[in-house]
């Protein structure tokens, strides 16, 4: 079943979550056929995932920290995330790389402790525009997935990956299906190398700037198997309509 992960960032406060579920979750009563995720911040976590409940809408954490407790100021565990619903944790994204300087050791034991806990990591992966330029496209991805999925190459069936070019995120420079295709079909390839048993199980998804017209021709293709969406996510009316792109 494909997946569609909205992604809010560092947007909306508790009322302005409370007021955006109840509008969503009027526009999708009925969710049969795809997996429908959100992702709030985290002051907004408890009180979407009482709105979710019975729903069929999924709750997900936008990161996560490695250890179960600690003294690790302005973090959050696992425990803690699953405790308010949440069923799934995007890790290693784009921003949390760049911005927040996390490395791929640091990635992979996050991936460890989500599923040493039992909540599904999003992995994301994606390149940089001179990683591009430089026709690095696929050593920056092989690398990345090795290292993340270090020692735990035999879960890969636990675990989605997003795949995020950073060139294409709010650069107003348009990935195209083609573009998206050839990076998941390597994946898939390099998933099933590192895991002959499970690792076609795992889903890739898109994450570079989708939106509601450009959602459909993405997923015409059966190797995109769902999405990771973020500013198009902000908008109940705009997320539905790529809920619903095909």
């Amino acid at each position: 079943m494909r997946l569609i992960a909205a992604n809010w960032k560092m947007h909306k406060t508790v009322s302005e979550t409370e007021e955006y579920i109840r509008a969503f979750l009027r526009l999708v009563e009925h969710p049969e056929s795809r997996e429908i995720l959100i992702c709030p911040p985290f002051t907004s976590l408890y009180v979407a995932g009482k709105l979710l409940e019975g729903s069929g809408v999924k709750l997900g954490a936008q990161n996560c920290h490695h250890e179960e407790k600690g003294a690790f100021t302005g973090e959050v565990s696992i425990p803690m995330l699953k405790e308010v619903g949440c069923e799934y944790v995007i890790v290693g994204h784009s921003e949390r790389r760049h911005l927040f300087c996390e490395d791929d050791e640091l990635i992979n034991r996050k991936l460890v402790a989500c599923l040493e806990e039992g909540i599904r990591p999003i992995l994301c992966v994606g390149e940089k525009l001179e990683d591009r330029e430089a026709g690095m496209t696929f050593k920056v991805i092989e690398t990345q997935i090795k290292l993340a999925l270090s020692g735990i190459e035999k879960y890969t069936d636990s675990l989605d990956i997003a795949y995020e070019p950073v060139w294409a995120i709010g650069t107003g420079v348009l990935a195209t299906p083609e573009d998206a295709v050839s990076v998941h079909r390597f994946i898939k390839e390099l998933l099933k190398k590192l895991n002959p048993e499970n690792g076609g199980k795992t889903r890739i998804l898109y994450g570079g700037s989708v939106k509601p017209t450009n959602a459909g021709e993405f997923m015409k293709h059966s190797e995109v198997e769902g999405f990771l969406v973020g500013g198009a996510s902000l908008e109940p009316e705009t997320f539905a309509k790529i809920v619903y792109s095909f």
